[in-house]
């Protein structure tokens, strides 16, 4: 296990949150823009990248997977919203369908919800037995460090919201024709077992909080406060030894285009 701290839902600072509007916007922007050099990086120097999102239900997941992706290359970004598993995918292990989208060299992938289902809602849901989803943090613990140890970047973000906000949120969600498709019947549901789920949380930060994959703990109360927290997290684990200058032109194709430009008719 990590030495640094183990992140605990009760300590986590939900007062946090940008001074301004316009403040979140150039700080938005700036890390967008240092994302966008580092996903460059990426690509041309074959890096792989993965970021794992969890969080409660309309803790701003989506949103923030929108913010991060704006200004990236599709092209080189994929996002993969988990649900349940198919029918196929149950009868295989757990991690099967998780590897099959693992990036490939220049590739970031993005995971919005993760394996961290077996340990949280297959856990309070009983999808899965105690023994099964018991065993699984050591298998996690194991599948993160194979990633890491090949020279894959993982950042793993939980987003934390305060169970009035949450249902604050939902209210709003109802009201909004371009938002209320997202409510459903487990959302209410999961709210009933919140606290089941806060153990099942902290369990989770206790035995996968790891040195080589440590959890990012993020104050999502305040949605624009927990976007660029998420950004930070990203940008600040993406880049370590990575430089986030923007890629010179090839010497020889400017040296060519140049002179190709002299030579241009006024």
């Amino acid at each position: 296990m990590t030495t640094r701290s183990v992140p605990r839902l009760a300590d986590i600072d939900l007062s946090r949150r940008i001074e301004t509007v316009k403040a979140y916007e150039r700080r938005l922007v700036d890390l967008q823009m240092r994302l966008l050099s580092l996903q460059q990086r990426y690509a041309a120097e074959g890096r792989r990248a993965i970021i794992a999102f969890e969080g409660w239900d309309a803790a701003g997941k989506g949103g923030t997977i929108r913010r991060l992706s704006e200004r990236l290359d599709p092209r080189r970004l994929h996002v993969h919203s988990i649900a349940a598993p198919s029918a196929e995918e149950q009868g295989r292990h757990y991690l099967y369908r998780f590897w099959e989208r693992l990036p490939v060299p220049g590739d970031i992938a993005v995971f919005d919800r993760s394996w961290y289902g077996r340990v949280l809602v297959e856990r309070i849901e009983g999808f899965t037995p105690p023994e099964a989803w018991g065993r699984a943090y050591e298998e996690i613990n194991r599948f993160e460090k194979m990633l890491t140890d090949d020279g894959v970047r993982l950042v793993k973000l939980f987003l934390h919201l305060s169970d009035a906000e949450q249902l604050k949120r939902f209210a709003e969600r109802l009201d909004n024709p371009y938002k209320s498709w997202k409510l459903t019947g487990e959302d209410l549901r999961n709210r009933s077992k919140r606290a089941a789920y806060e153990a099942a949380i902290d369990e989770m930060f206790e035995k996968t909080h790891t040195e080589n994959a440590p959890w990012h703990a993020i104050s999502a109360e305040y949605k624009l406060n927990g976007r660029l927290e998420c950004l930070e997290a990203i940008a600040a684990t993406l880049g370590a030894g990575v430089s986030a200058e923007p890629l010179p032109p090839d010497p020889k194709v400017a040296k060519a285009l140049r002179k190709l430009l002299k030579q241009r008719p006024d």
